[in-house]
């Protein structure tokens, strides 16, 4: 944790006195000349919000919250890769936002185009005996958020307290259909047929239990924006569950989907928070919904199906 004490310095500590947001209250502090200075700031990670780094120029603050502008720039410039953006990295981490298309790690079909192996030669450019450690997956069409550690160690830290060390892990999906609840929670348990695909029950099969948590943000009829929360983390969870209860992930033929109108399954990895396991720190990561899947739920449900049978 060399640069530990680097990232701890705040060059200005300043307290809220009434709800506003974010941006506005530094451009009002004057933290810097300009707005645009000010946006930097955020866009950079140098801004915590009671100790969390913020990146939301709308975050709301409270009065009584407590705001520092730090010292240290937390996203070390931010490095791209094929298919990969580096939104941050130090001695112990990195936080990778992965597009579409590749697999997190690799199978015994696939060894070249993966998260994992490209990052393994980016960290070996550097040091020739560093490596990283993949601490959690994402499905090939899916995209969003991925963690990698960078020691054993702390690979197995994370898989051991995950929901101690995970604050919140958030998934963007959109699904056929609309849901009749707004918000809920689905249940089951998993199982793996000998085809390799997961299966779910109802009932206590003797299969893993599974629990995601789930929200509606906005539907068309035909098509649904959710937000998903995992409970625990089973291979396909979200995609089985959503088949489960009748609204299949758009694009996900494997389970259920009835077309593929984007070119890929319509998931997510859109936000997590850390508890960084050395430091004590909290670090908040957001990826933005890819175009593609906002227009789903964005275009009127008749100009939609029409888009759909052209591409067919």
């Amino acid at each position: 944790m060399g640069n530990t004490s680097k990232r701890d310095i705040a060059l200005q500590e300043l307290k809220a006195s009434q709800t506003c947001e974010l941006l506005d209250f530094l451009v009002e502090q004057k933290v810097r000349k300009s707005r645009n200075a000010v946006k930097s700031l955020l866009a950079h990670k140098q801004i915590k919000v009671n100790g969390k780094l913020i990146t939301q120029y709308n975050h709301e603050l409270h009065k009584g919250d407590n705001v520092s502008v730090m010292k240290f720039d937390q996203s070390r410039k931010e490095k791209r890769l094929q298919g990969l953006k580096i939104v941050f990295e130090d001695d112990d981490i990195i936080v990778v936002d992965k597009e579409p298309g590749f697999l997190s790690v690799s199978t015994d079909k696939e060894k070249v185009r993966t998260a994992y192996g490209m990052l393994n030669e980016y960290v070996k450019k550097k040091n020739k005996n560093a490596r990283v450690f993949v601490v959690h997956r994402l499905d090939r069409e899916a995209s969003g958020l991925l963690v990698f550690a960078r020691s054993a160690e702390l690979q197995e830290m994370f898989q051991k307290n995950w929901n101690s060390l995970v604050k919140s892990d958030t998934y963007s999906v959109v699904v056929e259909g609309e849901l009749e609840e707004k918000e809920g929670s689905i249940v089951s348990w998993l199982t793996e047929n000998k085809n390799f695909v997961m299966m779910s029950s109802s009932y206590d099969n003797g299969g893993l239990k599974s629990i995601t948590h789930y929200k509606l943000i906005k539907s068309t009829g035909r098509y649904s924006l959710l937000d998903l929360e995992l409970e625990t983390r089973r291979k396909n969870q979200l995609r089985i569950q959503m088949q489960s209860i009748g609204h299949p992930v758009v694009g996900d033929k494997k389970y259920g989907a009835s077309n593929n109108p984007i070119k890929r399954i319509a998931l997510h990895a859109r936000e997590i928070i850390i508890k960084h396991p050395f430091t004590g720190e909290t670090l908040e990561f957001k990826s933005s919904i890819p175009k593609s899947i906002q227009q789903l739920v964005t275009t009127p449900p008749a100009v939609k199906k029409e888009n759909t049978e052209i591409q067919k």
